[in-house]
């Protein structure tokens, strides 16, 4: 008959002093303190598991109290009826918290950010992740990314929809692709963001603002000649009607991408919005312009360099402000709006071909067989067309008879 083992009690473990080597106070059952010779006092349980003696661990007193250890003793003892190791029951408890923990709204939201914000401009990255943590993060970001609902979801982006319509829609889309990634990596079974259509309005769509009527880009155009302020910054506006290429674009190009005797000007993919690397032909015009420039900014990397540090190109707000100096409101034109123009005037007056304007846009252009075109695509014919297009503008300033629109004013963007 096995030695009845007299339970400890709570003066015991209290008054257990530290030896120089460890040694165990039974409490009955396999349960023992444990005490350290630096003064630890670990609760174990000693048992057998398909004939093998295995140590489960409990804590440490007196985070875990006398009564808390047996009520763990107990519960291993009711595993250990139903087939289970104790220790692996445990282990596997913890995986599932650790795992609980890595898979949250938040964790996978920014695991996805960090593994795709190198295929976004730094600003959208940025921008995309301030959303997140001001609109979703404080209210699903640490609820178990699997666990999230359509119900849920949709309440998150009426919050947004209350403020601004426009920002709800991009979250929607923003949670949509974090939900698809958790679905590729396992951490999903679906997205409940698809179950989203139709449950917030629809947006409007805001066309740059932009005159595309000839008899009002006239006086722009002449204006932005007559500009008194930065060198630099009417060189920016002077260039941004005849390129038409993105704000951003323009302000961030570099003297390396820029063939003067060739007239190129090679944007890299990684400023474009699409990705994809963008040639620019440049007309006589803009040639001459840029060397103007040249002279001036040439040794640095940025053709526009900021006004506070060369080492920085110009501020993103300098075309924009300089507008509104010449006296153009916001709701007039803005530096993205010369696309609008482009696009506008050179079908509807010049009438070139939609998909030369499309490719010097850098959109989304496919040839016939659903393949995008490469960069050089229709060189020739947009070399043509880009001379074309700095006459008809040097026109316009001079006055020269102005070409009535073919019937439809159309406002282009992105």
């Amino acid at each position: 008959m096995p030695k009845r083992i007299q339970p400890l009690t709570e003066l015991q473990v209290r008054n257990a002093k530290p030896r120089e080597g460890e040694y165990k106070l039974a409490d009955g059952g396999g349960l023992y303190l444990l005490v350290t010779p630096s003064g630890g006092k670990l609760w174990r349980c000693d048992y057998r598991f398909n004939g093998k003696r295995k140590t489960a661990a409990f804590g440490a007193y007196p985070a875990v109290t006398i009564s808390d250890a047996r009520q763990r003793r107990e519960d291993a003892k009711k595993q250990l009826a139903n087939g289970n190791d104790p220790c692996e029951a445990k282990k596997a408890q913890k995986a599932a918290i650790l795992a609980e923990t890595a898979n949250t709204f938040e964790a996978v939201t920014r695991e996805w950010h960090k593994r795709f914000k190198s295929q976004w401009s730094v600003n959208h990255a940025e921008r995309i992740m301030r959303r997140l943590e001001l609109d979703v993060f404080p209210f699903i970001g640490s609820r178990p990314i699997a666990e999230i609902k359509a119900p849920e979801m949709l309440t998150v982006l009426r919050r947004v929809e209350a403020r601004t319509l426009e920002t709800a829609h991009r979250l929607k889309i923003a949670c949509g692709q974090v939900f698809r990634y958790a679905v590729a990596t396992g951490r999903a079974e679906r997205d409940p963001v698809a179950d989203l259509r139709g449950a917030l309005p629809p947006t409007k769509y805001k066309h740059m603002p932009a005159p595309t009527d000839p008899k009002q880009v006239a006086p722009l155009l002449r204006a932005i000649d007559e500009y008194q302020g930065s060198f630099v910054v009417k060189c920016a506006l002077r260039l941004a009607p005849l390129t038409f290429v993105r704000p951003g674009e323009l302000r961030k190009a570099e003297w390396s991408e820029i063939d003067l005797d060739a007239a190129e000007w090679n944007v890299p993919g990684v400023r474009m919005k699409m990705k994809d690397a963008h040639l620019v032909p440049l007309s006589t015009q803009a040639v001459e312009i840029l060397r103007e420039l040249h002279a001036l900014t040439g040794r640095g990397r940025y053709v526009f360099p900021g006004h506070r540090s060369p080492l920085r190109p110009m501020s993103e707000n300098a075309v924009n402000a300089a507008l509104r100096r010449m006296g153009f409101e916001k709701s007039e034109i803005v530096g993205h709006g010369f696309r609008a123009i482009a696009r506008t005037l050179l079908d509807e007056v010049l009438q070139v071909r939609p998909d030369f304007i499309e490719h010097q846009l850098a959109h989304a252009v496919k040839d016939p067989n659903g393949r995008a075109y490469n960069r050089t695509a229709h060189l020739a014919e947009r070399r043509k067309m880009m001379q074309l297009w700095a006459d008809y503008l040097d026109g316009l300033k001079a006055g020269a008879k102005v070409i009535p629109l073919r019937g439809k004013t159309g406002q282009g963007e992105a």
